[in-house]
């Protein structure tokens, strides 16, 4: 009598082991990051830093506080990396930009161009990006004209960018000082960020005339503005 072999009985699936309060899967975890995030990022954008508290940016994502805690520690921390995640994304742009014009113009650069070669990266990111992107240039207008911490945060996450673009006008104007350099980049700084801000000031002040939202009309006078600033100032230093 032939013998029945039996099927191995099929076992139960494991059930997966809870993450814990607040410590999500790792196939989840991604796209959880990027969702906290952008609602980070947009409440800082609106109310500022001090103005957000965790409670709301874990309401406007949709997730536990715990898993706000669990990835980026306290609010300092998530807002530096709110702030990085772009931050970096601006300075490859930024310096790619500058490569190419140094290449494409050698021995003919031009303030100008420089200057060009610097801003026009954010305002086209700025253009094509998205909603995210427009929240983190008005977010950074804001720690732009921070006097508590904002000169330190900005240091840490665009200096190097700053000095090439100083090392480079001043390979263009080897006559400017430093110092003429340094002021007339401040004076640059606050014109970019405002116009990338679009704040509407300018819709108002000109009754219609001009539109915040129009990069492609701040693109037209932009460069040659601050150009034109850097070269008045370099003129007029003293000499000796």
């Amino acid at each position: 009598m032939t013998s029945q072999v039996r099927a191995p009985r099929a076992q139960p699936a494991a059930r997966a082991k809870p993450a814990g309060r607040g410590r999500p899967s790792k196939a989840a975890g991604r796209d959880l990051k990027e969702t906290i995030l952008d609602a980070a990022e947009g409440l800082f954008a609106r109310h500022g830093f001090h103005g957000v508290t965790i409670r709301q940016v874990a309401a406007e994502a949709g997730v536990d506080t715990a898993l706000i805690h669990y990835y980026f520690g306290a609010k300092r921390e998530l807002f530096d990396a709110v702030f990085l995640r772009r931050a970096e994304i601006l300075n490859t742009a930024r310096s790619v930009s500058m490569d190419a014009y140094e290449k494409r113009h050698a021995g003919v650069m031009t303030v100008e161009g420089v200057i060009e070669a610097f801003i026009e990266p954010l305002l086209r990111i700025s253009q094509d990006g998205g909603q995210g992107w427009k929240s983190y240039f008005a977010l950074v207008a804001q720690v732009n004209n921070t006097p508590a911490w904002g000169g330190e945060t900005m240091a840490r996450f665009f200096d190097p960018v700053v000095h090439r673009l100083v090392e480079t006008l001043k390979v263009v104007r080897p006559d400017a000082a430093y110092r003429d350099l340094y002021w007339s980049y401040q004076f640059l700084t606050g014109s970019m960020m405002l116009a990338l801000s679009e704040t509407g000031r300018i819709d108002s002040l000109s009754g219609g005339e001009c539109h915040s939202s129009d990069l492609g009309a701040v693109r037209a006078r932009l460069f040659a503005y601050c150009a034109a600033g850097f070269e008045a100032v370099i003129a007029r230093a003293p000499r000796g």
